[in-house]
């Protein structure tokens, strides 16, 4: 067992979140963590991460391993490129690496710069550190990051990115990831599941996302109030194990409150009960009691409603050659489309593609470059934003919601707002606090209940999954598949999707919009070619420069071979895709004589023109081996 936890119980004032909780984890295993928003999973991981004393318990960890967490909240801004913080995950080790890196890029020129180098060095050479900067290289290349950009200008997708690259650069025994998929677009969630099926160690971690879970977990551990329990068989055998765990205990609580009612008639008859003989049952009777009061219930579900307006035109919108570039990035390029009453379209996409920025132009918000949009007749339009920024951080949810007002009209018949509010889990002391107070998931089912409080016949709804818990949001599923009026979807929840939508509108970069029938799993199967995948890079391990310049990238095979079209080849041609095969494997043997040179310790001990003269040749072997595949595969096809 290389981690574990035997009977520990730890408790925020009258709260019971953990009660003697038992835990171990195996060497390679892939735990999913699971539970309802605010059941203590965060906690736990502090726990077995040693951040908190439990009350009561133990902590039992492996001697001599290696422990790295993944936090759930995004570190604020440092002023420091990606490269170092992905060295910060070496430890004490990790700023001297990021000094003789920098230092390789531009020697020192000062006196104490000359000393700190000195010093970094002497680090190095004395914890046999010298292989670390090509551990760090390597790590990036595979998480595809860019060393030089400054990590305080990045977006939370790609701090994500960055972070869990600094949590997995040590290769550690064991990681913790709280929510690792939080903020990442599809593509670096399925980069994701890559590194973390490859690496070697064992893996523990929190998630909502369904599809991540399949994919990834040997076994799933679900925190339901205050316990723990294990089931094996990834989360298949968790769903069936749950279900059937459920149904064991409802039947058990059932038998147990029907004896306890039977007593309870039993005590009322008087005379028998104080009879010296009947003094046991009295005594049982009490300890029913006691149990019954401590009984931790099972945690409610959102009672989600949609209100439906009155039926919408047959066409909502009718978009024509519509284009839109932002800073010279397009969006848009010559888009157009019809979307009819009924349909469920998911909008799939990178971060940073313009999803979002496409919403904004459908509903008017952002006037298009050319082209024209025609909006369909009777459109009542509920709109989710991602970025919750609708809300007066002063307001309570009462507030928000009855606006003044102690009723709501939902479906024509008046509700209580608090009473409302309490189907979407809010106690009626936190509908009455500030939104400033609520968390990540209160803020989305806040934003649930605003959206459907109104009748609508077209619903936009950019990320609604983030911070729903699973249950909460396989309800907002089956709501919304039964919804009669349009739904425009943005969403990286890649089951979500294939659960709800009817056709796909697949950004694929340049501005270009793909429509095809189906959810994500049908973009797959129906898709030529993958358009979310990087251009070529240069091969791995990358240049040992943080701060090198990238080299741009030439244009996709693809892209060439879509020129080329099949034509017969020249002469010249012909000789040129004979030779390219020598060719590369001349070049892939001096990059593999330079690594070696570059791997070797005392090649950082040579003078700096000297190293950076061997760094200098290693991008352009690597830059013209890039070239040579790239030829190759235009010339092959």
């Amino acid at each position: 067992m290389l981690l574990g936890l035997k009977g520990v119980t730890y408790r925020i004032g009258a709260t019971v979140l953990l009660d003697q909780v038992d835990f171990s984890l195996e060497e390679r295993e892939r735990v999913a963590l699971v539970g309802r928003n605010g059941t203590g999973k965060s906690t736990l991981f502090r726990v077995l991460t040693g951040a908190i004393t439990p009350e009561d318990g133990q902590l039992i960890r492996q001697d001599g391993i290696t422990l790295r967490c993944l936090e759930q909240a995004v570190p604020q801004a440092q002023n420091l490129c990606i490269f170092d913080v992905v060295a910060l995950g070496l430890g004490d080790l990790g700023p001297a690496v990021s000094k003789v890196a920098h230092a390789n890029a531009h020697p020192p020129t000062t006196e104490e710069a000359m000393r700190a180098l000195d010093k970094a060095q002497q680090a190095l050479t004395e914890h046999h550190g010298w292989h670390l900067q090509s551990q760090v290289d390597q790590m990036l290349g595979r998480m595809k990051l860019d060393p030089t950009l400054p990590f305080g200008k990045l977006s939370g997708g790609m701090k994500r990115k960055v972070m869990l690259a600094n949590a997995m650069v040590s290769n550690p025994d064991v990681l913790l990831l709280d929510e690792p998929t939080n903020h990442l677009d599809i593509p670096s969630i399925e980069l994701l599941e890559d590194q973390i099926r490859q690496f070697n160690g064992a893996v523990i971690f929190v998630s909502h996302d369904r599809a991540f879970m399949r994919k990834l977990a040997t076994r799933v551990c679900d925190l339901d109030r205050g316990m723990l329990k294990s089931w094996s068989g990834g989360y298949a055998g968790y769903l069936k194990g749950k279900a059937e765990f459920l149904a064991a205990e409802e039947k058990a609580q059932a038998l147990f409150d029907k004896k306890l009612a039977e007593e309870e008639v039993w005590i009322r008859r008087g005379i028998e009960a104080r009879r010296t003989r009947n003094e046991g049952r009295v005594r049982a009777l009490k300890e029913m009691r006691t149990q019954f009061a401590e009984r931790r219930n099972v945690v409610g579900t959102a009672k989600v409603q949609v209100q439906e307006a009155e039926r919408s035109g047959k066409v909502v919108a009718e978009i024509t050659d519509v284009s839109l570039a932002l800073e010279g990035f397009p969006i848009l390029r010559q888009f157009s489309n019809v979307i009819v009453r009924g349909e469920k379209i998911g909008l799939l996409g990178p971060n940073g593609v313009g999803k979002t920025t496409a919403l904004r132009v459908l509903l008017g918000q952002l006037q298009a470059d050319s082209g024209h949009i025609k909006l369909g007749t009777k459109l009542e339009i509920a709109y989710f934003d991602q970025l919750r920024s609708q809300f007066n951080e002063d307001d309570t949810a009462v507030d928000i919601i009855g606006a003044g007002k102690e009723f709501i009209s939902i479906d024509g018949q008046p509700r209580h707002v608090i009473g409302y509010l309490q189907d979407f889990l809010f106690t009626p002391d936190r509908a009455r606090q500030p939104v400033r107070s609520l968390s990540g998931g209160e803020r989305a089912r806040l934003i649930l209940a605003q959206l459907f409080a109104t009748p609508s016949n077209v619903m936009v709804l950019d990320e609604p999954t983030n911070d729903l818990d699973i249950e909460t949001l396989e309800l907002l599923e089956e709501k919304l598949m039964g919804y009669q009026g349009t739904l425009i979807l943005v969403s990286h929840d890649r089951e979500f999707v294939d659960q709800i939508v009817t056709r796909c509108l697949v950004f694929e970069g340049d501005g270009v919009v793909g429509d095809y029938v189906g959810g994500y799993e049908d973009w797959l199967r129906q898709r030529v070619s993958d358009p979310w995948a990087d251009k070529p890079k240069v091969a791995e391990p990358r240049t040992s420069h943080p701060t090198q310049a990238k080299t741009d990238n030439a244009p996709s095979s693809a892209n060439s071979a879509a020129t080329s079209s099949k034509r017969k080849l020249s002469y010249k041609e012909q000789r040129e895709l004979e030779a390219l095969p020598q060719r590369i494997e001349t070049l892939e043997a001096e990059q593999a004589d330079l690594l070696a040179k570059i791997g070797d310790p005392a090649f950082y001990q040579k003078d700096a023109a000297s190293v950076t003269a061997t760094q200098q040749r290693m991008a352009e072997v690597e830059a013209a081996l890039e070239e040579a595949y790239q030829r190759w595969s235009e010339l092959d096809s």
